[in-house]
């Protein structure tokens, strides 16, 4: 039996979680009740809600992009 790409995704947002919040993961994942699907792999039937604060960028105004160009000069390259 393995983890399917979801419960993967759950698993992995669950621990993002817990490290940005510096806070212990057990409990969430206690919370979790697994299903075996027909593919034999497990599913997660009740994600956590996670909400994510997204920062918010200073007006136009204040943005000063500076026009450069980066090179990358490859071993080997002509």
């Amino acid at each position: 039996m393995k983890l399917s790409d979801q419960a993967i995704g759950v698993l992995m947002m669950a621990l993002q979680k817990s490290l940005l919040e510096q806070a212990d993961i057990v409990p969430l994942l206690k919370e979790m009740n697994f299903a075996q699907m027909d593919n034999n792999e497990l599913l997660v039937e009740n994600p956590p809600d996670i909400k994510v604060r997204v920062p918010v960028q200073p007006p136009e105004s204040k943005l000063r992009v500076a026009n450069q160009q980066t090179h990358f000069d490859y071993a080997g390259s002509d």
